[in-house]
């Protein structure tokens, strides 16, 4: 055996010369790997310049410097590239998501609680958007709620003074205005909370509303983050 069963690190040889080199680069691979970081997940064109240990999770077909490793782990080392195979359970943070996912033996998927073998999985999502107020007593998201979700709570925080006669505002959907918030501020920084008693199932997509209270609305921006519970189909 010349590399380990799992990192594939590579093994000291009887009798062998230039010993540091293979020291060294099972060094620098566990360094990689052990706490892993990935800078995307399904990347499949490889970044003109790259820091020295940094890892990307490859798409179905790299090019480049990359081509022919899909599906496996490109580290920058030496200026070049090595490569790793992941294994179905591997945990990664994947840094343009600000999000950690989970190898399911094809695939990074994010927000994984779990995963059954053939591939059914409970996740816990963070749809995050930004949504400019529209003039008018009401104004409704263009960015949805997914379908076939639980939401445990849709949160807020006003990052463009809201304009216009309204004294406050609402957060909720088409028929319950206030479910995630009433009362609510119109400076930069007023935030909604709005945590549910009870998850709420969504059988199909839907915006949020916004609703003035007490006047109407001008113009303005909020950040809204919806926080769900998604089940996935087991495989064929």
């Amino acid at each position: 055996m010349t590399r380990t069963p799992l990192l594939a690190l590579p093994l000291l040889q009887p009798a062998q010369a230039q010993k540091h080199v293979t020291v060294n680069e099972a060094l620098a691979r566990l360094d990689a790997l052990s706490m892993l970081v990935l800078e995307a997940r399904g990347a499949n064109t490889p970044p003109a310049e790259a820091e020295e240990g940094a890892t990307w999770g490859l798409g179905v077909d790299p090019t480049g410097d990359w081509a022919g490793q899909g599906g496996r782990i490109a580290i920058r080392l030496g200026g070049g590239w090595v490569f790793a195979t992941p294994r179905r359970g591997w945990r990664a943070w994947i840094s343009e998501e600000g999000a950690q996912a989970v190898f399911d033996g094809a695939a990074w998927r994010g927000g994984v609680l779990a995963l059954s073998p053939s591939g059914a999985g409970s996740f816990m999502r963070v749809k995050e958007f930004e949504h400019v107020v529209a003039p008018g007593s009401v104004s409704q998201s263009d960015a949805v709620i997914p379908a076939n979700v639980l939401v445990l709570a849709v949160t807020a925080r006003v990052t463009q003074s809201i304009t216009g006669s309204l004294a406050t505002w609402r957060l909720g959907v088409a028929g319950a205005p206030d479910r995630y918030g009433s009362g609510l501020g119109r400076e930069v920084g007023a935030f909604a909370r709005g945590l549910l008693g009870t998850p709420m199932a969504h059988y199909a997509a839907t915006p949020l509303v916004l609703s003035a209270t007490g006047g109407s609305f001008a113009g303005g921006r909020v950040r809204i983050a919806v926080h769900y519970y998604e089940p996935s189909l087991p495989g064929l």
